[in-house]
């Protein structure tokens, strides 16, 4: 009796083990528990049912009075067949929880012997319109095109835009000042898209010779290209390059003398420094050639070269030695201003005025150039800017107080005396090449009889400040009122004392005096000769 239990707990267990195993979930059934529960003792006609060895210990048949049952395994025996499990159901409850789905109950003698279960098939999934890779691939390459056109057009609006703004911000700007006239510096062809002229026509910049935006600078700056060397000295190269058909002056400075190149290029990036007789500055950049930084400062280009190269080459009459003197006596008068506005501009003094630096134009008047040394004032601070270049002015221009080094270097006007003072050696280059009564003198340089051609610091203070010399004036000048009145404005350029020297204003004043007379004298002169005629 204790035997027939414990098979009884055994089946009913396993049998329920074997539910969770096909899936089914007790818990979600509504069970009728008001099942009859019908006791054996109370069945009069009981049967026999197959039962497997594991179910029955062995035994080949069980007795039950209500359900046989027989379910498939999922496993195999020794010839790959699956196995059943069949045995008895004693209890009502076990009908309810266990006659379900893979289990197969029936009634009679022996019945579960007669039923056979079909051994189930795996049928593999038909792929679904999800898994068509062809069709995710184009979706994939669809998208990624969107993106693409969507970015591009964005970018194509935004340049569109752009030039737009441009072209409209260059028609809305005003032209240049016309207190400085009409622009003779350069020769504007038109080539491209735009021409110097034009760029400085249209330029944001507000004043004068303060060049063009930084990123326009460096956009042009990589446009040149170098044609020819015309000049060279202790800075480093000139040449001339091209830009869209026109002719620039570049700069070359070796990377060693980056002081001066970033100091100029400050200097020619002052607001309101652009003038007619201050060398037009385009731009500046850093490059690399051959493996080489240089260091490039782009200006106008002058074909007659400097006022040094001009006199060296070429005679003069005294008009044109007016015209020459007064031009670059503007230019220093310019320099030597503060303009006090919106865009200040500070008051300059370029501490290496000689005839090397001042060049001529194409109309034969003077701009003045190489700002590397210059010095920066403005009354509203005080303050003098001096740079970190330790560079020196040329020896032979130098002023008494710098050769005997009592000059007051915390006064501006300082620097501004020492200016005039290599102003009256410029003039008197400019006279010696005048030609009074069919003679002229070879071109030399101020004290060309006194001291070598590449003086010593000491040689200049001997002659200047010991011996107190300055260049000969020839006794055939006092025949020519124009070049005795530029004799005495000289003297007084030149004074060992500074203060009795001219500001560069008085020194403007006086040329234009002398320029008018000698126009007179011209006049009078060609009327003499018609006469005579």
């Amino acid at each position: 009796m204790a035997t027939g239990r414990r098979r009884t707990i055994f089946s009913t267990f396993l049998l329920f083990l074997v539910g969770i195993a096909f899936g089914q979930d007790l818990e979600d059934y509504e069970y009728d528990f008001s099942y009859p529960r019908v006791a054996p003792s109370n069945i009069t006609e009981s049967f026999l049912c197959g039962c497997d060895q594991i179910s029955c210990d062995y035994e080949p048949t069980c007795q039950t009075n209500l359900k046989c049952y027989i379910y498939l395994t999922t496993d195999v025996d020794d010839y790959g067949d699956r196995i059943y499990r069949k045995g008895c159901l004693t209890d009502g409850d076990q009908v309810i929880m266990i006659c379900r789905n893979e289990v197969k109950c029936c009634s009679g003698e022996l019945c579960n012997n007669n039923i056979t279960l079909a051994v189930p098939t795996t049928q593999s999934p038909q792929p679904s319109s999800s898994t068509d890779y062809s069709n995710v691939l184009y979706m994939v390459l669809a998208v990624i095109f969107c993106i693409i056109l969507f970015f591009g057009s964005i970018a194509i609006s935004l340049c569109l835009y752009h030039r737009m703004q441009s072209k409209h911000e260059m028609h809305r700007l005003a032209p240049l000042d016309m207190e400085y006239g009409p622009s003779t510096d350069l020769r504007a062809v038109p080539a491209g898209d735009s021409t110097l002229k034009d760029l400085f026509d249209h330029s944001n910049t507000s004043g004068s010779g303060s060049g063009l935006p930084y990123l326009v600078q460096r956009t042009l700056a990589r446009q040149i290209v170098l044609v020819q060397q015309v000049g060279k000295g202790r800075y480093g190269e000139v040449w001339r390059g091209h830009w869209q058909g026109e002719n620039v002056a570049v700069k070359i400075f070796s990377s060693i003398d980056e002081k001066s190149w970033f100091r100029e290029s400050e200097i020619y990036n002052t607001v309101m420094l652009r003038h007619d007789h201050i060398l037009g500055f385009i731009a500046s950049d850093m490059t690399s050639r051959n493996s080489c930084t240089q260091l490039w400062l782009i200006t106008h280009y002058h074909e007659l070269g400097s006022l040094y190269d001009y006199l060296n080459r070429n005679v003069i009459d005294a008009p044109l030695a007016c015209r020459l003197a007064l031009s670059a006596a503007s230019g220093l008068v310019h320099l030597h201003t503060e303009i006090t506005c919106n865009n200040s501009k500070p008051a300059i003094a370029h501490r290496d005025i000689k005839s090397k630096n001042i060049l001529v134009k194409r109309d034969l008047r003077c701009c003045i150039a190489d700002l590397g040394l210059a010095v920066l004032h403005t009354q509203e601070n005080g303050c003098i800017d001096m740079g970190v270049n330790n560079r020196v002015g040329t020896k032979r221009y130098m002023a008494p107080e710098l050769l005997d080094e009592t000059m007051n270097i915390t006064c501006f006007e300082s620097f501004k005396r020492v200016d005039i003072y290599a102003f009256g050696l410029v003039l008197w280059e400019i006279a010696t090449r005048c030609q009074v009564g069919g003679m002229v003198e070879d071109y030399q340089p101020p004290f060309h009889d006194k001291v070598p051609s590449d003086p010593s610091f000491e040689d200049m203070r001997k002659v200047v400040c010991v011996d107190q010399c300055r260049p000969t004036i020839p006794n055939r000048w006092a025949t020519d009122p124009t070049l005795t009145n530029l004799a005495k404005l000289m003297r007084e350029c030149w004074c060992q004392a500074a203060s009795s020297r001219h500001t560069s204003l008085r020194v403007k004043k006086t040329l234009i005096k002398i320029s008018e007379s000698c126009q007179k004298s011209s006049k009078l002169d060609m009327e003499n000769d018609r006469i005579i005629v």
